[in-house]
């Protein structure tokens, strides 16, 4: 999960640490910053990959321990998302292989016909992003599967990153299809359960179901808006740019024309 802040303050860098994070995961990095309320961490030295992380769920830092040369291969690809698997319960045992949530999301987005910021924010709301996320009814991992739908989907492991978002995916596609692609019903159903959206005929009267269809789709809007924003101010800067070299042309097409009488009139001067 990756956050656009402004403003940087930096702390001094310590190659090679790793962050235990209170949720019992750890993130190997070369480096840190402060970037507002998170710490990011930077997981390769080029500083090109790197995940933010809220400061608050950081436990502490420890010295990484020297990893293979394959994993350390690994850990040089780019990924703007990349967490840890589940670290064993001593850190100075070998840290397991990282996944990269964005590429988790779209290619399971993709396989589904999905909006990659669609299933997002359905994450975000679910877990936060928290991989061993387990609910109070039982939930898990980053889509907060039930037991009894991640069997049905296929999926035998819901802690398992790649498995638990293409098993949600899945199962968000079929909501949509059920529901004729209403959103609303659909994200109800992902919540409270298709029975209760038919029994209801809508978003059932929870507040729990209500305030999370309300949530996704008020973030997914909130990343559409900004997208559009952003596709805006980068055709208006094109068009600004092709306006000034076009009146730069029509300048020097002036000037040169005008240099062009003068001649001709000088040349008339001199045949008489």
């Amino acid at each position: 999960m990756v956050f656009a802040i402004l403003a940087l303050s930096a702390l001094p860098g310590f190659a090679g640490e790793v962050a235990v994070l209170k949720n019992g995961f750890s993130i190997r990095h070369e480096r840190r910053e402060i970037v507002g309320d998170v710490t990011r961490l930077y997981v390769n030295a080029e500083g090109s990959s790197y995940v933010d992380v809220p400061t608050s769920d950081i436990e502490h830092y420890e010295s990484a321990p020297d990893l293979p040369s394959s994993t350390a291969t690994e850990s040089k690809t780019p990924g703007l998302a990349t967490y840890a698997r589940k670290a064993s319960a001593s850190v100075g045992k070998s840290i397991q292989t990282p996944v990269d949530l964005n590429e988790v999301v779209n290619i399971a987005s993709g396989r589904y016909r999905l909006d990659p910021d669609l299933v997002n924010s359905v994450i975000k709301a679910e877990s936060g992003f928290n991989v061993r996320a387990v609910s109070p009814k039982g939930a898990q991992g980053l889509m907060q599967l039930m037991p009894g739908t991640a069997s049905q989907l296929g999926v035998p492991n819901a802690f398992d990153p790649q498995a638990n978002v293409e098993g949600g995916a899945k199962y968000l596609r079929e909501l949509l299809e059920r529901y004729n692609f209403d959103l609303v019903k659909a994200l109800a159903a992902y919540n409270a359960g298709p029975q209760r959206v038919e029994q209801f005929g809508g978003v059932p009267p929870y507040y729990e179901t209500r305030a999370y269809v309300a949530r996704v789709v008020r973030d997914f809007n909130k990343k559409k808006v900004a997208q559009k924003k952003a596709t805006a101010a980068s055709t208006h800067s094109l068009t600004a740019k092709a306006t000034t070299t076009k009146a730069h042309t029509s300048t020097s097409k002036s000037t040169a024309s005008g240099t062009l009488t003068q001649a001709k009139a000088s040349s008339a001067g001199l045949s008489n």
